[in-house]
């Protein structure tokens, strides 16, 4: 791998050595801290690889804090940069911000619009005299704290750090609910904060409640507002779709208690509403609400057991009685989140590789696990997009959301179908419910129980299309079907709203009726962000429910939609430019948009026409041919990796080259399978492995958009990535470990990737045996993923030309 920041040695906290060591005591066959595992060894406990703080940085937007699989808390650091308003990154933390405004329950991983989104109740440990109010601490001067990277440990299920205020906070969660440990200098006094307005983006209203008696601080949050800041449509959103509420019991007794509202501090109170507004700067700055309670300091260490809920306190109460033990410590929940971490990582087991590689491939299957997230509470209740609460249906384990359908739909679904099947059919049949309660429509952006609009295109076709293909079945298959047949097919009343447009354009299916008529979205009256890229999500969702509609058995619904699976040919113009033809925008009179220019995005959405030209997995034969023939379409690709002078251009070149960051072209190393060069996707994808990501808070190349770079990863690592939505087929490359063993959960029979001679400059495929059998392609079909089986590499260290090259087997 590319020489990389190493992960820092960090000193455990007097609190947290004992607590570390009690981990390691609870979770047999761990080797003990130091000790190296065999390289070529088989990794048995993936979560011993994980660094959480990986993507920390340089635009990765991940979380550092406590969080399980798929959980509904993820109690984690807010950084601040001196605005109470803003924070310093989209996540909420960021490792070049070392000065913290609270402890937050909830979190989304690597999300782009900042602030990304939740970041609710930020609990904040305080050792000075409260004698003013902290929502009129607008620079997070005063009610805020320093902290070193030294003094700083995050693992899986566990967070601890030692703020430069003396405060150690030693956080584990469950599922719904946390434990935390906040041990406080004896001689100065001990206060926690409870930020209960200061949601990373705002809220409309809050409310807490102190309980002496009963050492109870309870309360909620009224919120929302992704992306509301943005100022492509952001505006649109800023508006509340959840609450959330919580639930705190204290070991100890309160020494005094006190509320704030706005510049006002009520000492002594127990009681405060009042919420921010999604307003920035000076327009939000000095409101809010909060309260805060005090402690004796005879004895140092102040234990707080928190639940939450999105649908009443009860179920907050309900969730943190059923899931935290009233004695329950952190080291005894921080083993149990370990143990969830390894059984989740435990889906794929590798051998071979170099530390630092297996550090880099587990945290990327971590961070994709982050989500989706569970929003029903033990007793099977969710808030529903009609704003009531709702039931699980028969069968359905948990509701879950937090769908980012345009980053998810390319390489983060497949990996939850075929690592998590179960899981991934109760998030299917999660969204087809968010539609039912959302007047039939499936939003592309769902965040807890709101539809955001985020993006473009129709994700949920795509997605629900690969889950069926790679055989989830947990979920109404018919009824969904119908529904995205029909939002695909029948034109909604807000078809030519252009409320939040052009970033978070209402319309699942703008101005569909053109669209079907003309077939391309044209730019100037599209109610869209760009009709070039409207046009190529357009296509790539129907030809994925096109797909889906043939294993059904529909097959007026499958001609039809196949047909508009080739839109993407009536907006490819031959001419664009004196040397190429490009997709680019074109108008209801047919004209094209110009002037043109393959850097612009005109047309497009958060990428370049020169991007933007690969976005056709669906049909990259008929690609080839619009550019030409392969070999053509081939020296073109080329170009996209490399500068003008032969050099790799795989980190973000500019607009021209390829960009490891956003989703648009992500899948565009794998094409050089179909375009009948298979070595050339084998050196790319591996020097994209090697130097783009890596260890250390910066290893990302930007937002993980929940968990899709990582998925990216995870997929390339194994030599195996999706041919195209709707599709369960597989494109092939060589693997970078020796041997990988996936163990889907559930009942599925195993895959086993062999690959004896993997290393560092053996990164060619020779041959490939499937079952025994020596397979021509480099692509699977189907069958593959559904059923299992064994895949055997033989690699060298220089390209086979002739290997998987023959035109009647290459990938369509």
């Amino acid at each position: 791998m590319q020489a990389s920041r190493s992960r820092p040695v960090r000193r455990l906290l007097t609190v947290g050595a004992a607590a570390a060591s009690t981990v390691v005591a609870l979770l047999p066959g761990i080797p003990p801290a130091g000790a190296a595992p065999t390289p070529t060894a088989q990794v048995n406990h993936g979560a011993r690889y994980v660094d959480p703080l990986i993507g920390s940085s340089k635009g990765g937007n991940t979380f550092p804090g406590a969080s399980l699989p798929f959980g509904m808390i993820a109690w984690s650091p807010t950084s601040t940069a001196g605005d109470q308003t803003n924070t310093a990154a989209a996540g909420g933390y960021s490792y070049d911000t070392t000065r913290l405004r609270g402890f937050s329950l909830t979190h989304l991983n690597g999300t782009g619009c900042h602030p990304g989104a939740a970041g609710d109740i930020p609990i904040m440990p305080y050792t000075g005299s409260v004698d003013s109010s902290p929502s009129a601490d607008t620079k997070d001067a005063k009610y805020a704290a320093n902290f070193s990277h030294e003094e700083e440990k995050a693992e899986p299920g566990r967070y601890q750090v030692k703020l430069d205020n003396d405060v150690t906070t030693d956080l584990a969660v469950s599922t719904r609910a946390g434990v935390a440990d906040f041990t406080f200098p004896r001689d100065r006094p001990a206060n926690l904060l409870f930020r209960v307005s200061n949601s990373l983006n705002g809220s409309e209203d809050a409310h807490i409640e102190m309980d002496s008696a009963h050492r109870k601080v309870t309360g909620w949050v009224e919120t929302g507002a992704f992306c509301g800041r943005r100022a492509n449509g952001g505006t649109n959103n800023r508006k509340s779709y959840y609450r959330l509420y919580f639930s705190a019991a204290f070991d100890r007794a309160f020494s005094a208690t006190g509320t704030w509202h706005d510049g006002r501090l009520s000492p002594g109170s127990t009681r405060a509403d009042g919420g921010e507004g999604y307003a920035t700067g000076a327009d939000r700055a000095g409101r809010g609400s909060g309260g805060y309670v005090s402690f004796d300091t005879e004895h140092d260490d102040v234990r707080m057991r928190v639940g939450i809920s999105y649908v009443s306190l009860a179920g907050a109460e309900a969730n943190l009685r059923g899931e935290i033990p009233r004695n329950a410590d952190v080291p005894e929940v921080a083993a149990s989140g370990q143990r969830a971490w390894d059984r989740a990582l435990s889906g794929v087991k590798v051998s071979g590789g170099t530390e630092d590689r297996r550090t880099v491939f587990y945290t990327a299957l971590y961070h994709a696990f982050q989500q989706p997230n569970v929003i029903s509470d033990r007793d099977g209740r969710y808030p529903g997009m009609d704003r009531r609460v709702h039931t699980l249906a028969r069968g359905q384990q948990a509701q879950y959301s937090n769908f980012s359908g345009w980053d998810q739909y390319r390489a983060h679904v497949q990996l939850l179908a075929l690592l998590r099947p179960r899981v991934a059919g109760d998030f299917a049949q999660s969204l087809d419910h968010f539609a039912q309660q959302n007047k039939g429509v499936w939003d592309r952006w769902v965040h807890i129980s709101g539809a955001t609009h985020v993006m473009t295109g129709d994700p949920s076709a795509a997605t629900l299309a690969t889950l069926y293909a790679m055989g989830v079945r947990d979920f109404d298959v018919r009824g969904a079907f119908d529904s995205l047949y029909r939002q695909a097919t029948v034109p909604a009343a807000d078809q030519l709203s252009d409320a939040g447009c052009p970033g978070q354009c209402v319309s699942a299916r703008p101005n569909l009726t053109q669209y079907m008529a003309l077939g391309y979205a044209p730019h100037d009256t599209c109610h869209c962000w760009g009709g070039a890229a409207e046009t190529l999500e357009g296509s790539v969702a129907d030809a994925a429910l096109a797909q889906w509609a043939r294993m059904l058995g529909r097959d007026e619904e499958y001609r039809k939609l196949r047909e508009r699976g080739a839109y993407w040919k009536h907006v490819f113009n031959p001419t664009a430019t004196p040397d190429a033809g490009y997709l680019q925008a074109r108008k209801a009179d047919g004209s094209w948009v110009t002037p043109f220019d393959p850097a612009s995005d005109s047309g497009f959405a958060q990428g370049s026409a020169a991007t933007y030209v690969w976005m056709v997995p669906q049909d990259v034969q008929g690609l080839a041919t619009a550019m030409g023939g392969r070999d053509k379409a081939a020296a073109r690709l080329d170009g996209f990796f490399h500068n003008p002078d032969g050099s790799w251009s795989v980190q973000g070149g500019g607009p021209l080259r390829y960009d490891p960051t956003n989703e648009p072209g992500i899948h565009a190393p794998w094409l050089y399978n179909a375009l009948g060069s298979p070595w050339k996707t084998q050196r790319t994808v591996r020097q994209i492995v090697d130097t783009v990501y890596t260890t250390g808070p910066s290893g990302l190349p930007g937002n993980d958009d929940l968990g899709t770079m990582s998925a990216w990863y995870v997929f390339s690592a194994l030599g195996l990535y999706p041919k195209a939505p709707g599709s369960a087929d597989f494109l092939l490359s060589a693997p970078v470990f020796t041997r990988s063993v996936i163990a889907p959960a559930g009942h599925r029979d195993e895959i086993v990737i062999d690959a004896p001679e993997a290393s560092h400059s053996n990164l060619y495929i020779r041959s490939v045996k499937r079952d025994q059998r020596t397979r021509p392609t480099s692509w699977l079909d189907g069958s593959f993923a559904r059923y299992g089986g064994s895949l055997r590499f033989q690699l060298g260290d220089r390209p086979d030309t002739s290997w998987a090259t023959d035109p009647a087997h290459l990938p369509r």
